[in-house]
């Protein structure tokens, strides 16, 4: 049977994902917005580990910064260019690792824990609450966390409007509408609150769900879409002005749900 390690691998190496964040106008978007709130809570010198760090745009950028970076990443092929693009740089640590098992760290040890990517491919219920689970442990009591996730709604309109809505639905939803997940989706998307209820009963205090790009994804697939760099740079600003706008939250593909860790452990 293939595992989840496998189908993940498998896809990121046959695509283009070190690019991913700079060649369409969602990407840097995504990227823009992403930075804004990690910024809200990192200085120079924090301790930050990223969990699912790709190819390391976040990550290198972060410890170019003067962070203390650790970047974990499953992919052999996306940990080989994490490591090409940081080889000059002394405070970026990499390892392979699954974010269901950070067991080489100690707990309480990083100021803000980033987890950007491992909740798009985790579908079983135990190793989602684990994946969380780790991400709370090894952060220090009042230490801030980001997990991007998807939404299920942007997800459906952004790629089943081309003749294949069929298929969409029901790879995303079951006859009575409910969401679902399994390993072989590839990526799961979420209905906001579902995904914000994981958290209930866990020590960490809510701060805000946030999405990061928009209807980009979407609009930007028709021909007619134009935004030079100028009024990309306002409607950037523009964005995140309204990113935490209830109403718009399942209408972005990508989002981030951001808490505390209690003091209280």
């Amino acid at each position: 049977m293939i595992t989840r390690k496998e189908i993940i691998s498998g896809f990121y190496e046959q695509i283009d994902e070190d690019g991913r964040l700079q060649r369409h106008r969602h990407g840097q978007l995504e990227y823009i917005t992403t930075m804004a709130y990690i910024h809200r809570y990192t200085t120079k010198g924090s301790k930050v580990l990223e969990i699912g760090a790709g190819t390391g745009r976040y990550s290198i950028a972060l410890a170019n910064e003067g962070m203390d970076v650790t970047a974990v990443e499953l992919v052999d092929s996306n940990l080989a260019i994490l490591r090409e693009h940081s080889k000059w740089i002394s405070n970026i640590q990499s390892c392979q690792g699954d974010a269901t098992d950070l067991s080489r760290f100690a707990n309480d040890s990083f100021d803000v824990t980033l987890s950007l990517g491992p909740m798009y491919h985790l579908y079983e219920e135990e190793e989602v609450n684990r994946a969380i689970d780790e991400a709370i442990r090894v952060t220090k009591p009042g230490g801030i966390m980001l997990f991007s996730f998807l939404s299920v709604y942007a997800i459906m309109f952004a790629n089943y409007f081309y003749g294949n809505w069929t298929f969409g639905q029901e790879e995303n939803f079951t006859a009575d509408y409910q969401v679902k997940h399994f390993k072989e989706q590839l990526f799961t998307g979420y209905d906001v609150r579902e995904f914000e209820e994981l958290f209930l009963g866990k020590p960490v205090d809510w701060l805000t769900t946030a999405g990061v790009d928009g209807m980009l994804e979407t609009i930007e697939k028709q021909p007619d879409f134009s935004l030079s760099d100028a009024e990309f740079a306002s409607f950037a600003k523009w964005y995140l002005a309204f990113a935490e706008k209830r109403e718009l939250l399942g209408s972005t593909n990508h989002l981030l749900y951001i808490c505390r860790k209690q003091h209280d452990m």
